[in-house]
């Protein structure tokens, strides 16, 4: 009983192997995954001192290149230094943001890196083909198949020459075609100056030769693709500079305009200058002053000469009210030396008025402007104009100043550091006028023409509390010209 038990179970055996030969359990089989690869872009990190933008000097790595930590990836230099940026990641790299010789700016992308070996996803698994066993060894990639991923160490090694240049130097290199490597530096550490890129230009007058074969076949693996899609080099030009010439120095005396200035300024900067700058809106005034010179050809006596009238007049008048107010702008410091110093306080308000003349710099002044009109005051200033253009200004015009406005703007340049006359404490630059969008009470926007007010007082007796009341008032009276008007007697 047991032997036929144990023939009927052989025989059964025998009859499934057919079965089990089409079966796919009778296949020995492989899954792969696919790795996951992240890339992730390599800033340029901020290097120190404020600096925002760096030149890229050369690189060590090229797409393809496997890096892995600390690894060198290129070489930036500022203002201040050349700094070699490491990797902070294993991978390969998959681009280079910039070229050499571009500025990369600090905070944005570098170089991108392809990093692996951070996971494996589910979702991105792709199961390989079902082979047996015999079959996956038969196919095995080979060498010639998939190439092994470049690695940094089998790379061509960059260049040793390694040229120190500030980006200055670089520029200047590339304004007359030449290459840094090229120039033999006598600075420090090789660092070629401004005066070694004259030199070289000097010594290679004339057409400088296409690049050779020999000079091609020693560029950098990973700079080859940029030579290649360059354009070819341009003849260099001869230098519209001789350094072989020499510096010839003529000595001119000052005249007597100079000579005096030179004498002035340099008492000036004995004084401590406070600085104070305001906006002073001019559109009511451009209204007044528009009305006002329609009727001067029919309004105004014969003789007077004036047939249209300025800013400067309105800001003199506004400057002489203002000092009534603050009257210790309208005096002057007495400091001998043997006694205390003192202020001299002063009645008449004597406002200086900046010339520029054929001559040079003239300062006649308005003499008691407290008791004149605006009119008045416009009628003296173009008398004082008339005078200094031709060299007819008396002593007497150039005397007894007590303040002075300087109006730069009719010439150009919106700010002004004016300099203190020594026989003054407070002096007001005038700049250029111009138009600009303003929000108004309403939110919306509207043209106003501004122009800057720049004080200098002398801080040995002036306070900043001080100059700026009195810029506020000035301010006041010239964009509310009504308020001007009230006070004129």
């Amino acid at each position: 009983m047991r032997a036929s038990n144990t023939l009927l179970a052989a025989r059964g055996r025998l009859q499934l192997l057919p079965l089990l030969a089409h079966s796919p359990l009778a296949k020995r089989s492989f899954h792969a995954s696919q790795r996951v690869l992240e890339i992730k872009p390599f800033l340029l990190a901020d290097i120190g001192e404020g600096i925002r933008e760096c030149e890229v000097i050369q690189w060590f790595v090229e797409p393809g290149a496997r890096v892995e930590q600390f690894d060198k990836l290129c070489e930036v230099q500022s203002d201040k230094a050349s700094v070699e940026i490491s990797s902070r990641y294993d991978g390969v790299i998959k681009k280079l943001h910039y070229n050499a010789g571009e500025m990369a700016l600090v905070g944005k992308p570098l170089v991108d890196i392809d990093v692996f070996g951070e996971g494996e996803g589910d979702a991105a698994e792709a199961e390989a083909p079902e082979v047996s066993a015999p079959e996956a060894e038969e196919k095995v990639p080979t060498s010639k198949d998939t190439p092994p991923p470049i690695n940094i160490k089998d790379a061509p090694a960059p260049s040793k020459h390694r040229s120190l240049a500030t980006p200055a130097v670089r520029r200047l290199c590339m304004e007359h075609g030449l290459n840094v490597e090229n120039i033999t530096g006598t600075g420090k550490d090789g660092r070629v100056m401004k005066e070694d890129v004259i030199r070289h230009a000097t010594e290679a007058v004339g057409a400088s030769a296409p690049t050779s074969a020999a000079s091609r076949a020693s560029i950098p693996l990973f700079q080859a693709r940029e030579h290649a899609e360059a354009a070819p080099a341009a003849p260099i030009s001869p230098p519209s500079f001789s350094t072989s010439v020499k510096q010839e120095e003529t000595v001119v005396p000052l005249s007597m305009i100079q000579n005096q200035m030179f004498k002035t300024m340099t008492r000036s900067l004995t004084i401590p200058h406070f600085l104070y700058a305001d906006e002073v809106v001019f559109n009511s005034l451009d209204v007044l002053r528009s009305n006002l010179n329609k009727s001067l050809t029919s309004e105004v006596p014969e003789g007077s000469g004036i047939n249209k009238l300025t800013y400067m007049p309105f800001i003199i008048k506004s400057v002489s009210l203002a000092l009534d107010e603050f009257p210790i702008l309208n005096s002057r410091v007495e400091a001998n030396g043997t006694e205390k110093p003192a202020l001299v306080n002063r009645s008449q308000h004597n406002i200086g008025v900046a010339m520029d003349t054929p001559m040079g710099l003239l300062v006649p002044n308005i003499k008691n402007v407290r008791v004149l009109s605006v009119l008045e005051i416009a009628s003296e200033l173009q008398r004082l104009q008339k005078a200094a253009s031709v060299g007819k200004l008396s002593p007497g015009d150039l005397a007894g100043g007590t303040i002075t406005v300087s109006n730069i703007g009719n010439i150009g340049g919106g700010v002004v550091a004016p300099v203190i006359v020594p026989t003054e404490v407070a002096i007001l630059g005038i700049g250029r006028a111009k138009t600009v969008p303003r929000y108004n009470t309403k939110g919306d926007i509207h043209p106003e023409s501004v122009v800057n007010f720049c004080w200098s007082a002398d801080h040995r007796v002036v306070d900043g509390a001080t100059m700026a009341r009195m810029g506020a008032r000035v301010k006041n009276f010239l964009e509310r010209p009504e308020l001007l008007l009230a006070k004129l007697r």
